[in-house]
């Protein structure tokens, strides 16, 4: 099964948007469709573990502790962490390679950093 997206409310839109126009077909759902505005990362992740989707995030500071903590008692169809510093145009094309060459089992209770 192809993986879906969730981005987390602090990932770029400009990301989204991107990847989107490259790859029409994409499941990206965005944080404000989710309405994960302004919940805690548990939260998100919960969200993210309930509709099946590979939650996208900028939070390198705080989300790999609560993920490791959430799939201690759940399961998760995995977190990808993007740095703020990387580009844009990086940003897009990991994320648009992800999608094409993996599954989406291939990511439960996995955590990564997308590479620069």
């Amino acid at each position: 099964m192809k993986v879906r997206f969730q981005a987390d409310a602090d990932l770029r839109r400009p990301i989204i948007a991107g990847l989107r126009r490259r790859e029409p077909t994409i499941d990206f759902r965005t944080a404000h469709d989710a309405g994960l505005a302004g919940l805690n990362d548990a939260t998100v992740l919960a969200v993210a573990a309930d509709e099946g989707r590979l939650l996208v995030s900028h939070d390198v500071s705080t989300m790999p502790e609560h993920f490791a903590r959430f799939i201690q008692t759940r399961s998760s169809p995995g977190l990808i962490l993007i740095s703020q510093e990387l580009s844009y145009y990086h940003a897009i094309e990991g994320l648009l390679r992800l999608w094409a060459t993996t599954e989406a089992e291939d990511w439960q209770n996995v955590l990564s950093f997308l590479p620069r």
